[in-house]
């Protein structure tokens, strides 16, 4: 319909301002509110299949580089990857987390885990085989699918009721072989599946042992793998009891080095001393350095319930970040290919150019080249893919993208702060975790102890006028000695802080921060016990109760 009207009518100054400032309308419809989130998980998720997922799927990216994700990577709790060469302590580092025996742990000298076990909360105790747990979509695993049986066959989850386990997850992964060894092949893509994992990971712990620190090939190629991914990365030095302290400076040296020609980052990475195991120290001169280790490293690990949220959408930058440059990567080698003749001559000319086809896209958009995918690696995949099938650039997609980035994600910045606030104390409890905060010692839990439980007489008597001798040097004020002063006697048994965290817990029944004679006599009877190769009570049995602090029945 063609509407006239003459240059002076009110109606033709009303239709020459609606044809001036119609940009203004469009430009006010492109800046929308961003969507309004309840939670940061719900935001993630709804983001990811609305804006994210259409672009994925249109280039193919999941191809090339990671499965599309599910519910369950959003809602999952945080997980902790534990990655090193054999016998270097991984598993014995998640026994001295949980202070508990998990299902299918082996703790050996030799290569002892050849399986990823994901260690996670369950009220029943068992072994969940890789077969169920790809389909259980509760689990974040759905997509490991996609590796094969090989790799099934050689995954399961230890599931048991462990507070630890109540805010994080442990993945154990198979020891990274070294020498002759690491030419056996595992059937599967190792470093792909630790690639897969770590994308999805909230720390990544590298264990080393202080007695050898030779990085084999395998392992170097599974530290390349976990490009991208130096944020989440911390080393643990272990066993670093055993050595003394001139040769433990020289180990840490030699690390620190060996780190820096594989980890290409600006920064020097996080290395931890210790010994992370609940047994005396060898060496124990360096017990005040392995105790600040260890606060600082636990520390670290109680944050991530705190900080899931953060890092999630930390994760989905970098997704997005990365899919776009795939669409950009695809769509020109889709524009260079010809419709009908010379497909496959001109298909090896451009994988073998590639190089350049990414400086281009580079100055074109704008773009970080740390963005782009690893150059090797996306040629010989190129390789299996018919060209003439890609899509060509449709902006739509990727503007919705920008939109997510510019707008959404900074909503849900706010939302992730407003969470963090309102769970403050949300930190990792439990095991090695707990510990009184108010005695002398930092963390520590176990289990057992039941000597003396058929006996009338207190058991710790028969040796308490010994322990009476020490406690009377302790310059004990109105009965009773101060925290720092039974601690000084108490670090004589070499223990680890955590252990002895424990006993004094379990010895200073009355919760006053100090011991009076029977407590202290307890303290070194449990000591004793721990020393013996028995395990600690998780709480004090009755029998071991002194009689004087018992209660009397009413």
């Amino acid at each position: 319909v063609l509407f006239l009207a003459r240059p002076s009518s009110p109606v033709s100054g009303l239709l020459s301002t609606c044809v001036m400032f119609s940009w203004l309308g469009t430009d006010d419809r492109r800046k929308r509110d961003p969507e309004v989130f309840q939670t940061v998980s719900e935001g993630l998720k709804k983001l990811y299949k609305t804006k994210l997922l259409p672009l994925e799927e249109h280039y193919k990216f999941h191809e090339f580089h990671s499965p599309a994700l599910e519910d369950a990577d959003f809602d999952n709790k945080p997980m902790v990857l534990l990655v090193g060469q054999y016998s270097t302590g991984k598993t014995s580092f998640i026994r001295y987390l949980l202070e508990q025996d998990f299902p299918g742990m082996r703790i050996g000298p030799e290569p002892t885990t050849d399986s990823f076990i994901a260690v996670m909360h369950g009220d029943i105790e068992g072994l969940i085989p890789g077969n169920a747990l790809v389909v259980d979509p509760k689990k974040p695993f759905r997509k490991l699918n996609a590796f094969g049986n090989a790799f099934l066959n050689r995954f399961v989850c230890a599931q048991l009721p462990n507070p630890v386990l109540e805010s994080i997850s442990v993945i154990d992964t198979p020891g990274i072989l070294s020498g002759e060894k690491q030419r056996i092949s595992r059937g599967y893509d190792f470093a792909a599946v630790l690639e897969w994992f770590a994308e999805r990971v909230d720390r990544i712990i590298l264990l080393f042992d202080a007695h050898k620190l030779d990085i084999s090939d395998e392992f170097s190629e599974v530290i390349k793998a976990l490009k991208n991914h130096e944020d989440k990365i911390r080393v643990v030095l272990n066993k670093a009891d055993q050595i003394e302290t001139q040769q433990l400076m020289r180990v840490y040296g030699a690390l620190m080095w060996s780190l820096g020609k594989i980890v290409n980052t600006p920064e020097v990475i996080r290395v931890y001393i210790g010994s992370f195991w609940s047994h005396p120290l060898l060496i124990p001169d360096n017990r005040k350095l392995f105790e600040a280790e260890e606060q600082d490293l636990f520390k670290d690990i109680q944050s991530l319930p705190r900080n899931a949220a953060l890092r999630k959408l930390n994760d989905l930058i970098k997704r997005a970040r990365l899919a776009k440059v795939h669409a950009y990567i695809i769509s020109s080698l889709k524009k260079e290919m010809p419709s009908v003749f010379g497909k496959e001559n001109k298909k090896k000319e451009l994988i073998n150019s590639l190089g350049e086809i990414y400086s281009r896209i580079e100055r074109e958009h704008q773009i970080s080249p740390g963005d782009f995918p690893n150059l090797k690696k996306m040629q010989e995949q190129l390789q299996a893919h018919d060209l003439n099938k890609f899509q060509p650039l449709k902006m739509k997609l990727l503007d919705t993208v920008d939109d997510m980035l510019a707008h959404d994600i900074a909503q849900l910045m706010v939302l992730v702060r407003q969470e963090e606030t309102q769970r403050p104390n949300q930190v990792v409890k439990g095991g090695a975790f707990e510990g009184t905060m108010n005695g002398p010692f930092g963390h520590g839990y176990g289990e057992g102890a039941g000597e003396g439980i058929d006996e009338v007489e207190w058991v710790v008597a028969r040796d308490k006028p010994m322990y009476d001798e020490i406690f009377y040097t302790l310059s004990p004020v109105n009965g009773k000695v101060t925290g720092a002063n039974a601690k000084k006697e108490m670090v004589k048994s070499k223990l680890p802080n955590t252990v002895l965290g424990k006993i004094w817990k379990l010895a200073d029944i009355d919760k006053d921060g100090m011991l009076d004679d029977e407590e202290f006599a307890l303290a070194n009877h449990l000591i004793k016990v721990k020393l013996e190769g028995h395990e600690l009570p998780s709480e004090l049995p009755g029998h071991l109760v002194p009689p004087t602090k018992r209660k009397i029945p009413e």
